[in-house]
């Protein structure tokens, strides 16, 4: 009789152990499933898709029938997290930079390559403007004529891409000189502007 008692009371503490390590399990997923429960910064941060949290408007691409161009507009930022811009592509150009326009010593407006990238804070947007930050094509072969539609596509720091399009406009403000572009490889000589 003692045998079937301890039998019986081991057997309770057993049923017991799993019944409160059932109970634990669910309590915890019921906890992380809670309307109103947030994810961590790190979990959100983690969660964050450059190239969802990014959306562009106004684009546009100056008119031109050869040689190189710039493309504009402005990426909005909707996200949480800063996102960096690495790159740019497009068929209409085999060779695509982000620029910059600086001042040199003689007070002229210059064009060079960002290294590193465009990089867009939270909550923020980028205004990609002629004379100013920019997408430069280079290497253009036929004319890019006001009515066309360009398709870009930007890839992120966090190899995240974003596709967008950008119609073609006649454009004659700002009139950058390329001569002496600095940038990636350091020869545009013979490109029409």
């Amino acid at each position: 009789m003692t045998f079937k008692n301890t039998a019986s009371i081991r057997f309770a503490r057993l049923g017991a152990l799993v019944a409160v390590g059932a109970l634990a399990l669910t309590g915890c997923t019921v906890v992380a499933n809670e309307p109103g429960m947030t994810p961590t910064s790190t979990e959100a941060a983690a969660a964050t898709v450059a190239g969802d949290a990014v959306t562009v408007h106004d684009a546009w691409i100056k008119a031109v029938e050869s040689g190189m161009t710039g493309a504009f507009g402005h990426l909005e930022n909707t996200g949480t997290s800063d996102v960096t811009v690495v790159s740019v592509a497009t068929a209409v150009s085999h060779m695509v930079e982000l620029h910059e326009t600086v001042e040199t010593d003689t007070g002229e407006m210059k064009m060079r390559e960002v290294e590193g990238g465009f990089t867009i804070p939270a909550g923020e947007t980028l205004a990609l403007e002629p004379g100013a930050n920019h997408i430069m094509l280079m290497g253009i072969e036929s004319p890019l004529v006001a009515g066309d539609v360009v398709t870009f596509t930007v890839t992120f720091s966090d190899d995240s891409t974003l596709e967008f399009e950008a119609p073609v406009k006649d454009y004659t403000g700002a009139n950058e000189s390329y001569d002496d572009l600095e940038h990636g490889d350091g020869d545009h000589e013979g490109m029409d502007h």
